[in-house]
């Protein structure tokens, strides 16, 4: 009764949390590391998001972006996109925030053990990724080969994580392309929109599984790019983190026909909803 009453408890009832650190990312996009006023741990897995609420303002869904495998902390990316993520952007080092979840459906890591993985993320679709992308860094033995496609509009706007120098240069066995829309006279990478890298990639799609986030028009492209390299469909994994609000599967903002997204995902097996228009 006791494991119940504390579920539930997390489940509706914010924890109190200080933010330990901030740091702007882009101009809409601020990073925030938070812990937990009792010390307690999140518990989230890579792909799981929670609710962050400030009194008297509201509370939002947002993503988590760190790896569990990360003790002590957790981090968050928020953009600046309405009135509670406005409020957030004005809080500093010290404030208090409330936090519920973690919620929904993350990644299958213990079932891809063994498997090569690749990550495509446009935007701030990186930012959930990333968790997954940290903890399969952190129990590397446990993965085969590690690829990120990382895509932004301009150079500007890709995030500028603190390990994102390590992927670069290729530690722990990572291996990292970037892309940018449009690129200017500093850009020395590829241009392109995100799917241009994927036909160039050699890979072995009978064991490597793509884990996909981004803007809703990268989808549609990114899914037909991997078709083109005989992809199957059952290797696909995707984040959609769409319209949620509650989440606890009780508002119903986020439904795709009989899918929660905060509750059947937000990370869903491609095979799941490949037939479900809504959903893409």
């Amino acid at each position: 009764m006791a494991e119940i009453a504390k579920y539930l408890e997390s489940l509706y009832l914010p924890r109190d949390t200080t933010i330990v650190e901030t740091a702007s990312m882009t101009e809409l996009e601020k990073f925030f590391e938070l812990k937990f006023d009792d010390l307690s741990e999140l518990g989230h897995m890579p792909g799981q998001f929670v609710e962050v609420s400030i009194l008297g303002v509201g509370e939002c869904p947002i993503s988590v972006s760190s790896s569990p495998t990360q003790k002590g902390h957790f981090e968050i990316c928020v953009r600046k996109v309405g009135g509670v993520t406005n409020a957030l952007h004005n809080l500093q080092e010290g404030d208090k925030v409330g936090i519920r979840g973690p919620f929904g459906k993350g990644f299958p890591v213990e079932a891809l053990k063994g498997k090569d993985l690749l990550f495509i993320g446009g935007g701030i679709g990186m930012v959930p990724l990333r968790s997954f992308v940290n903890y399969a860094l952190a129990n590397r033995k446990d993965y085969g080969r590690i690829i990120v496609l990382y895509g932004a509009r301009d150079a500007c706007e890709i995030f500028p994580f603190p390990e994102i120098e390590d992927w670069k240069a290729g530690k722990n066995d990572i291996e990292l392309h970037l892309t940018v829309d449009h690129g200017d006279d500093k850009w020395k990478g590829n241009v392109g929109v995100i799917t241009t890298l994927i036909p160039p990639l050699e890979i072995d799609i009978n064991k490597t599984y793509a884990m996909i986030c981004g803007p809703p028009v990268m989808y549609k492209f990114a899914l037909l790019a991997l078709e083109g390299k005989s992809f199957k469909d059952d290797h696909i994994y995707l984040s959609l983190e769409r319209r949620m609000k509650c989440g606890v599967g009780k508002c119903g903002h986020c439904q795709i026909h009989g899918y929660y997204t905060c509750q059947d995902g937000p990370v869903f097996h491609y095979p799941l909803i490949k037939r479900v228009g809504e959903a893409l």
